[in-house]
């Protein structure tokens, strides 16, 4: 049993491993393509890479899966992973599904939020401390959501909307409305305003951990120097 659970944690790093480069991959290529004005959905290299990609994570899902201790709680914790590993814009391809462009723009990052989800989790295993892991676990999400939905809101705002000129634009747009501030550029098509809206849910809904984060820090040092000023007195 032992050495099941310790084969198991070898094989599952590996493959932890094995979704955070291919997800980094696919970030990469996205992102090329997305400078580039390039239609992943019409790149066969892309899709046909794409695909595989989703199969390692279904893979990575049931490996997983075996090795826990408690399969039940596993698949109902885990659920999401899953959800989000199946290829959804191959399999719309092979049904010959016709979406619109912004609904297939949406659809080709399911699997960048499987990598994110994995990314997450892998950097907050790097804090012993469980506030710590939290915090780096939502930051790495607060990082990743923000750059994918600059690149949308540049793929689809560049060239329509006169205010959205350059990335750069796009990118502090996304981080503006992401920590709620907001800014004075107004999108114009349908996912831009869509991403303006997700956002700020998201912002509401994370940054409060951090006073969470900021909070356990303070207290943590606040006892540190209380033990040490005792030991000094004793």
């Amino acid at each position: 049993m032992a050495n099941k659970a310790s084969f198991g944690k070898y094989i599952i790093g590996w493959m932890n491993l094995g979704v955070i480069l291919l997800s980094i991959v696919l970030i990469v290529w996205i992102s090329i393509d997305t400078f580039e004005s390039e239609s992943l959905l019409q790149d066969f290299r892309y899709m046909h890479f794409q695909f595989w990609v989703c199969l390692f994570f279904v893979f990575d899902f049931f490996v997983g899966l075996y090795f826990a201790d408690d399969r039940l709680a596993f698949f109902r914790s885990r659920i999401m992973f899953l959800l989000l590993s199946i290829p959804y814009v191959n399999i719309i391809s092979w049904l010959n599904i016709d979406l619109n462009h912004d609904a297939a723009y949406f659809v080709r990052f399911i699997p960048l939020a499987r990598g994110a989800l994995a990314m997450s989790i892998v950097l907050g295993y790097l804090s012993s401390n469980p506030v710590s892991s939290l915090f780096l676990s939502y930051l790495s999400i607060i990082v990743l959501v923000t750059y994918f939905c600059s690149l949308i809101f540049y793929q689809r705002e560049n060239g329509v909307n006169p205010e959205v000129g350059t990335y750069w634009t796009a990118l502090w747009w996304s981080a503006m409305n992401m920590t709620t501030v907001g800014c004075n550029i107004s999108p114009v098509t349908v996912a831009g305003k869509i991403i303006a809206v997700i956002l700020p849910m998201c912002g509401m809904i994370i940054f409060p951990l951090f006073t969470v984060y900021l909070t356990d820090y303070v207290t943590r040092l606040v006892k540190r120097g209380r033990k040490k000023d005792g030991e000094e007195q004793a």
